[in-house]
C-alpha cells in the first residue's frame, strides 16, 4: 500500500511554497559543523520557507559515503520541530538503498522522498517506475527530473505519465533546464487524471519566475507550477519567498506586470553566476556556499570533495550580479538575525 501524505503537508505543497535545497556545512577537518548547519536551517525557516529539501544535490551526494546522511537529516528535522515545514528527503542508490534511506527519513518525520535517479542509467524506464513504486510504499514521493549536465537523464512524457499514475506521487520537482522537457512533465501530469493531487515545483534555475507565472493548458486541464524547490533559493531566501508571493498575487489577479518579467531575467542572470553556468555548473554548490560565506553564515567554502570549489572567474561574476541586482538580495535580513541563528542552542 502506498504511503500517505499528511493533510497539512499536502495543503502546503498544493498551495505552493519555497523549499530551499539545504547545503551541507563541514569544518576544516571535514566533520559536520553542527552549529552552522543548524543556523542555516533557522535562516531558511525564519525567512519564510515552507519546506526544506535535505540530502539532495545541493547537500552533496557524497554525504552518503561520508556517513553524514542520517545526522544531516536529523539536524534539519530537529530544527523544524514545531514549525511544520514540508520536509523532503533526497534518497538515492539502488532500490534496496533508496528504500532504506526513505525508511530512515520517515522515522525522522520527513514527509516526502525525492528519489534521485542519478547513477541508475542501467535501468529501463519501466524499471525506474518500479523502483519509484517500491520507495513509495515507505514514504510519499516527490519526482525529480534532474538535468543531464549534473548527472540526470532524459525522461520522456511516457515515463512521467506512468510515474504520475503512482498513488504515492504527490509532487514533482521539474529541473531539466529545458522548456520541451518541462512541458513533458506538465503534459504527463495533466493527462494522468491526477492533476489536482500532484504539486508541480520548479527546479529550473534558469526560468524560475516565468515557470511560476505560467498557466499550462493540456486539453481541458489547466495546471500551474506553484512553488520552487531549488538550490538557488538556498541563498537570498527571504527575497525568494517575497518573489513567490508576487508571482502568486499576479496569478490570482491575472495581472503579470512587466517588472516581474524583468526580475525573472535578472534572477536568471544572477543564477548564472551562483551556479557557474560559464563552466558547465562545475562550481554550482561552491557558488551557493560563497554567497552564504559572504553573508557570514558560513566560515569558508569547503566541500566534501577537496578538488571542488569556485571556478576561475566565478567570484568576479558573483561580484557583478550582487552589484547589479541588489533587489534580489536579503543581506540586511541575514545581518539582523545571523548572530542569533549562530548562537542558539
Amino acid at each position: 500500500m502506498p504511503a500517505i501524505l499528511a493533510p497539512p503537508a499536502e495543503r502546503t505543497l498544493l498551495e505552493g511554497v519555497i523549499i530551499p535545497a539545504h547545503p551541507l556545512v563541514i569544518t576544516s577537518g571535514g566533520t559536520l559543523d553542527e552549529r552552522r548547519q543548524r543556523a542555516l536551517t533557522r535562516y531558511y525557516l525564519d525567512a519564510g520557507a515552507g519546506g526544506l529539501a535535505v540530502g539532495v544535490h545541493t547537500t552533496q551526494f557524497g554525504i552518503r559515503g561520508a556517513g553524514l546522511l542520517e545526522p544531516v537529516l536529523a539536524l534539519a528535522a530537529d530544527e523544524a520541530a514545531g514549525r511544520a515545514p514540508v520536509l523532503v528527503a533526497g534518497v538515492a542508490g539502488g532500490t534496496a538503498q533508496a528504500v532504506c534511506e526513505a525508511a530512515l527519513a520517515a522515522s525522522l518525520g520527513y514527509d516526502l522522498a525525492m528519489v534521485i535517479l542519478r547513477g541508475l542509467d542501467h535501468l529501463s524506464d519501466r524499471e525506474l517506475v518500479a523502483h519509484l513504486a517500491e520507495v513509495g510504499e515507505v514514504l510519499p514521493l516527490c519526482g525529480f527530473y534532474l538535468q543531464p549536465a549534473v548527472g540526470g537523464r532524459v525522461l520522456g512524457v511516457d515515463f512521467w505519465r506512468e510515474v504520475a499514475q503512482l498513488p504515492a506521487l504527490r509532487a514533482v520537482k521539474i529541473a531539466p533546464f529545458d522548456r520541451y522537457r518541462t512541458l513533458d512533465v506538465v503534459r504527463a501530469v495533466c493527462e494522468s487524471g491526477r492533476a489536482d493531487e500532484i504539486a508541480l515545483y520548479t527546479g529550473n534555475d534558469d526560468n524560475i519566475l516565468v515557470d511560476l507565472l505560467t498557466e499550462y493548458s493540456v486539453g481541458d486541464v489547466t495546471k500551474r507550477i506553484v512553488g520552487g524547490l531549488l538550490g538557488q533559493t538556498a541563498v537570498w531566501t527571504r527575497r525568494a519567498v517575497e518573489l513567490l508571493k508576487l508571482a502568486h498575487e499576479a496569478v490570482r489577479t491575472g495581472r503579470v506586470d512587466n517588472s516581474l518579467l524583468t526580475l525573472a531575467a535578472q534572477l536568471t542572470d544572477a543564477n548564472g553566476a551562483v551556479f557557474d553556468v560559464a563552466n558547465g555548473f562545475a562550481g554550482c554548490i561552491a557558488g551557493v556556499h560563497e554567497i552564504l560565506r559572504r553573508q557570514g553564515l558560513l566560515a569558508e567554502v569547503r566541500l566534501l570533495d577537496p578538488e571542488e570549489g569556485l571556478s576561475p572567474g566565478q567570484a568576479a561574476e558573483l561580484d557583478r550580479v550582487i552589484a547589479a541586482y541588489p533587489q534580489l538580495l536579503d543581506d540586511e535580513f541575514v545581518a539582523r538575525h545571523r548572530d542569533a541563528w549562530l548562537a542558539a542552542a
